[in-house]
């Protein structure tokens, strides 16, 4: 028996949509939709927020936010927010199927982790909306957690502890230290350190580098080493305990704490 009783997982640069490539593409468009020119860096900065919270986080850059009030005479309000948020999420729901196919060995991981009596929950910065396009593409690849919590299913979203506490009911896994959350963002890592979890940070396949598996395969040692070094600050900065490439060395990783 392991002396863990359940695994959290985030989606998007965690399970599936290795790079996590939907979300990042699609924030950059709905600000063009208000004529606002938003880069990769600043839509990726705020990556594992709930989208309301990461629209809000772009706005308060001052670049982005000096653009909004030269185009509509006012820096953003939350009113402002709202409507970017309105027209993110139909866009989102539009094409987050199309970056649904899941890291390489993330099914395999679970079924290793299931074999060894873990549950498996899931919690993300996506609305329900948004995922009942990404839970039937998933469970075609053999991947279906026992839970899900969705951004808009609480009253407050990461970095709180909230969508952890709803995983311990889910799951009916306790204490929070036999609960393991995985993530590939800030946020994600620091939900989990706040509900008092065993925490695992994602280098390669995350936010943080921001590559296809493809991309990094024609990359040089040096090159993606900076990229995991990069990365690995910034999950360290949130807490993590611990820092892994991919989920695929989730298990080897499991195996040795179950020794301490």
């Amino acid at each position: 028996m392991s002396k863990f009783k359940a695994v959290v997982f985030d989606w998007a640069g965690t399970m599936i949509d290795f790079g996590s490539f939907a979300p990042m593409g699609v924030f950059i468009k709905a600000f063009e939709h208000f004529g606002i020119n938003a880069s990769i860096e600043q839509a990726r900065e705020p990556m594992g927020r709930p989208k309301w919270d990461h629209i809000r986080s772009m706005m308060d850059d001052p670049e982005i936010a000096a653009q909004w009030n030269n185009r509509f005479g006012q820096m953003p309000t939350d009113a402002d927010v709202d409507r970017v948020y309105e027209v993110f999420v139909p866009m989102n729901e539009e094409v987050v199927a199309d970056y649904a196919d899941l890291v390489p060995g993330a099914a395999d991981v679970v079924k290793t982790l299931r074999d060894k009596g873990l549950k498996i929950g899931s919690t993300t910065g996506y609305t329900r909306s948004i995922m009942e396009r990404v839970i039937p593409v998933a469970a075609a690849q053999g991947y279906e957690p026992d839970n899900l919590v969705c951004s808009d299913d609480l009253p407050e979203g990461r970095p709180g502890p909230l969508g952890m506490y709803q995983c311990f009911v889910d799951l009916v896994a306790y204490p929070p230290g036999a609960v393991i959350k995985v993530d590939d963002t800030e946020p994600g890592i620091a939900e989990g350190v706040s509900a008092g979890c065993v925490t695992v940070g994602l280098a390669l396949s995350g936010n943080y580098a921001g590559k296809t598996a493809d991309q990094l395969a024609e990359l040089s040692d040096p090159e993606i080493e900076a990229l995991r070094g990069f990365a690995t600050e910034k999950l360290k900065s949130a807490g993590a305990d611990h820092v892994i490439d991919t989920v695929a060395d989730l298990p080897d990783l499991i195996v040795s704490l179950e020794r301490e």
